[in-house]
């Protein structure tokens, strides 16, 4: 049987690239997915922080967005996470006051940093996401984060479906087990965005900077 690689060669795989004006979007990197022992503790998850605050050193210092999010649930019995939390009722721990619903260690966000809760995979779905990008010129959205299966896939999914060039960074994104976290980074590099190195995304960030979110304040 040929690869996965020769069957989508010639018919999937086109690259897109970075526009002009990139926004980073870090997604639900919180404690759930990092303290040992957790029900949701991912290994890839925690490699991916580690290597996530040279991306954000050179958002910030390119002056291009940083966008974060996390799962909160507000509702009682985490009502307002409908059938997703029946389906996978783990996320019932993200709710205030919980350590695990904590933003991780060294990529939280800054003062001024907007960040966007949600209630489910999507960044997109039921935020007011896509219109805050659309109302500051951004053409691109760089995503970093977790899980690569669950809420990155769902994010580069809506990403390109509300018209943003899809970049997701390999090296900052991780999943609980490296199987489902190829595939997806596959399947998001063949239909949906570029899959790119930390040192790819580096360099495409510090050209762009000046360029970056027009109308921003």
């Amino acid at each position: 049987m040929e690869t996965a690689e020769a069957n989508y060669l010639g018919v999937w795989g086109n690259r897109i690239g970075f526009g002009q004006s990139p926004a980073l979007l870090v997604i639900d990197f919180l404690k759930a997915y990092t303290i040992e022992g957790a029900p949701l503790y991912a290994p890839g998850v925690v490699d991916a922080v580690a290597r996530t605050p040279r991306l954000l050193q050179e958002a910030r210092a390119n002056g291009i967005p940083v966008i974060h999010t996390r799962i909160l649930y507000l509702a009682k019995d985490c009502a307002d996470g409908g059938i997703w939390v029946k389906k996978a009722p783990v996320m019932k721990a993200m709710v205030e006051g919980n350590v695990l619903a904590e933003f991780c260690d060294g990529v939280e966000p800054k003062d001024g940093e907007l960040v966007v809760v949600k209630q489910y995979a999507s960044a997109f779905f039921g935020t007011s996401l896509a219109s805050y990008l659309h109302a500051r010129g951004i053409d691109t959205v760089v995503l970093s984060g977790c899980s690569t299966s669950g809420c990155i896939r769902a994010s580069a999914v809506d990403a390109v479906q509300h018209g943003f060039r899809t970049i997701v960074v390999r090296d900052c994104v991780g999943d609980r087990h490296p199987d489902p976290h190829e595939a997806n980074l596959f399947d998001i590099d063949s239909k949906y965005g570029d899959v790119v190195s930390l040192e790819e995304a580096i360099a495409a960030l510090s050209r762009r900077g000046s360029n970056s979110a027009p109308g921003a304040d």
